[in-house]
């Protein structure tokens, strides 16, 4: 479980990049619609931060060449993406937003660890 924020510090339509550590990549942070969303930081088409692009409701555009991911699935929605990015669990405990990377247990099955209280 790794923190990000008190919730008030991520605005609705605003988003903020978590280094994860060494075993996973960095994860964007988005506040839209409502809810918080986490996904991988790097588009799955050519390096570049999801968390600098574009928030459109429950999307983000990439901000390098405008490959659009849906933040509940982490599916690409149009080209040049064709590969998904993961999605991560996030939690608000206390009033601080967690983020819970993806681990692997077994190669080729992603767990969510468990979260206390989901919000997305």
């Amino acid at each position: 479980m790794i923190p990000v924020c008190r919730i008030e510090d991520l605005p609705e339509g605003e988003s903020v990049r978590v280094e994860a550590g060494d075993a996973t990549a960095a994860i964007a942070v988005f506040h839209t619609d409502g809810a918080f969303y986490a996904i991988d930081d790097m588009c799955s088409h050519q390096d570049a931060s999801l968390s600098e692009g574009w928030l459109e409701g429950c999307y983000v555009e990439c901000p390098l060449h405008a490959a659009l991911f849906d933040l509940r699935s982490g599916e690409p929605t149009c080209l040049p993406a064709r590969k998904p990015v993961r999605t991560h669990a996030v939690t608000v405990v206390d009033g601080i937003l967690y983020v819970h990377p993806m681990v692997r247990s077994v190669p080729g099955e992603p767990v969510h660890a468990a979260p206390e209280e989901a919000v997305a």
